[in-house]
């Protein structure tokens, strides 16, 4: 390999990667944690290093010039191979102290982890826990998360998973509410209540038609697309929302609107890259949330 001829350097290339990817400097400067004049003289440095244009602006936005295509794919390949070279250094750390991102769901974070993470670090208190609460699923092979608690079943062939539990969810609504809306022990009774449903609120629709239920958009004149906003909104009162029975069995301010109609099922996997694996302060909290929320399902 002829290493004179490497001359640019990685941090402008990486800031060059991100402002390709998120589309503008100010998303990026935020993705990387950096100010935004910052990241604009790096990538300006990149531009002059090599001799080439790498954006054009169009609008607030940027886009990638002929030349910028070109140099996208071959700087995307090292920002894979930096990410698996971070992974594998990772994976081979053994000391205990330091951080661990766990991913969830908001519901999971707020309602779940707490006490499971308060035990945790009384008994190790060197690591450090963040808890990003998103109700996407995070990317791990990108580092996204060392740890993820999810739904899905994984099938990606570099994680691996540990099933939790089978779990349900079920219709909640307040006690005012279900007051108002009077008996709901029909499916044609419950087709007529009001609900608080998701943004993308289709696969909920269809679940409940596929009960029997026959709503439709009408039902849902509440729409949100954070869980924890859509729990409050019905612990007050404004409609009828679904929700995980560990949750919402023990809510005081709800009950469940329909205990007739089947529960909706679904799966709790724990999932991390394989490589982050072999780290030990990975692997211990990786088996203390297994032990720990698999101890609290078994007990539901």
């Amino acid at each position: 390999m002829d290493w004179h001829a490497v001359t640019f350097d990685w941090n402008r290339a990486r800031a060059f990667l991100v402002t390709a990817e998120e589309g503008s400097l100010s998303a990026a400067a935020r993705a990387l944690g950096l100010a935004q004049p910052t990241l604009g003289r790096q990538v300006r440095a990149l531009e002059e290093e090599l001799g080439v244009a790498l954006f054009e602006r169009v609008g607030r936005s940027l886009s990638l010039t002929p030349g910028g295509l070109e140099l996208a794919e071959h700087v995307r390949a090292m920002g894979e191979a930096a990410t698996r070279v971070s992974l594998s250094a990772s994976g081979r750390s053994q000391s205990i102290e330091g951080s661990v991102r766990i991913t969830a769901s908001e519901i999971t974070a707020a309602h779940v982890l707490p006490p499971v993470i308060a035990r945790l670090r009384a008994a190790e208190p060197g690591i450090a826990v963040e808890i990003v609460a998103s109700n996407s699923l995070a990317d791990l092979r990108r580092r996204e998360a060392d740890i993820a608690i999810r739904n899905p079943r994984p099938t990606d062939p570099d994680l691996i998973a540990r099933k939790l539990s089978d779990d349900s969810g079920h219709l909640y609504a307040s006690h005012g509410y279900l007051r108002r809306a009077g008996r709901l022990d029909t499916p044609e009774a419950l087709a007529a209540a009001e609900f608080v449903g998701f943004a993308d609120n289709d696969r909920l629709i269809e679940a409940l038609n596929g009960r029997g239920i026959a709503v439709g958009a009408r039902n849902f004149p509440l729409l949100t697309g954070s869980h924890l906003v859509l729990w409050e909104m019905v612990r007050q009162g404004l409609g009828i929302g679904v929700m995980a029975s560990g949750v919402g069995d023990a809510e005081p301010l709800v009950r469940r609107a329909a205990p007739w109609m089947d529960p909706f099922a679904f799966e709790v996997w724990l999932v991390a890259h394989r490589e982050l694996r072999t780290s030990r302060r990975i692997r211990l909290v990786f088996d203390w949330l297994a032990d720990a929320l698999g101890d609290a399902a078994r007990t539901r």
